[in-house]
């Protein structure tokens, strides 16, 4: 049985967070805004990461290294379920079922992230949406969690703004997609606050703003005592 840790013994330390498949930080971000010491991992270097990065296969770090960690996210890449990427007849690895039983195996609390092509593979996913960070863009991303942890689903607002159009200029009173070769970095840096993050960033990243609500129900979850919970200690 994965138990809660209780993090309060290490007095002056923060709970440590291991961000895989990180890209430019995003996720890492919101982590590190909610109290997390973040630690980043990808296949592919990333200079623009604004944390400690380590270049790897995230599936291999973490099966070896992520019982080191207090908590796990990861990311793994969308684009085998992207609806861009069976536009355009492109093929990726599947990465979700890998994934999984790596975070499993770590017997840490958890949360994996993918979009909306993934969500028969997710097993009770929760939505968040940039309308619910009053964000100007609604950018749906899926979380499912695991190792004890879980996550409430937040009410989810009508959309009511229209989007542009997939890669065009986003035209007065209308919401950017940033995805693809977008239009409008500066725009979209502004509008999901990843104001660090060039267009190949933007395109994939999480708001920070989901990670860091994210983040502090996981230290809620990190600090409850065992003995609350009815486990021993």
């Amino acid at each position: 049985m994965t138990q809660p840790t209780d993090i309060r013994h290490r007095t002056g330390q923060l709970p440590r967070l291991l961000d895989l498949f990180c890209c430019q930080g995003g996720a890492g971000m919101g982590y590190h805004l909610a109290g997390f010491d973040v630690v980043g991992v990808g296949i592919a270097s990333q200079p623009r990461y604004p944390f400690t990065f380590i270049q790897a296969d995230a599936v291999t770090f973490v099966l070896e290294h992520g019982s080191e960690f207090d908590f796990v996210h990861a990311s793994p890449p969308c684009q085998h379920d992207s609806e861009c990427q069976r536009i355009q007849g492109n093929r990726h690895p599947d990465l979700i079922a890998p994934t999984r039983t790596a975070l499993e195996a770590t017997g840490r609390p958890w949360v994996r992230e993918n979009v909306r092509g993934a969500v028969p593979k997710l097993h009770t996913p929760v939505i968040l949406c940039g309308q619910m960070f009053r964000l100007a863009n609604y950018r749906h991303r899926y979380f499912e969690t695991g190792g004890g942890f879980t996550l409430h689903q937040p009410g989810h607002p009508e959309h009511l703004v229209p989007q542009a159009k997939m890669g065009r200029p986003v035209p007065p009173g209308h919401y950017g997609q940033f995805v693809g070769n977008f239009s409008g970095v500066d725009l979209a840096r502004r509008v999901l606050e990843v104001p660090w993050m060039n267009r190949d960033g933007i395109r994939e990243c999480i708001p920070p703003d989901y990670t860091q609500r994210i983040g502090r129900a996981a230290l809620a979850h990190l600090t409850v005592p065992a003995r609350v919970l009815g486990v021993a200690a």
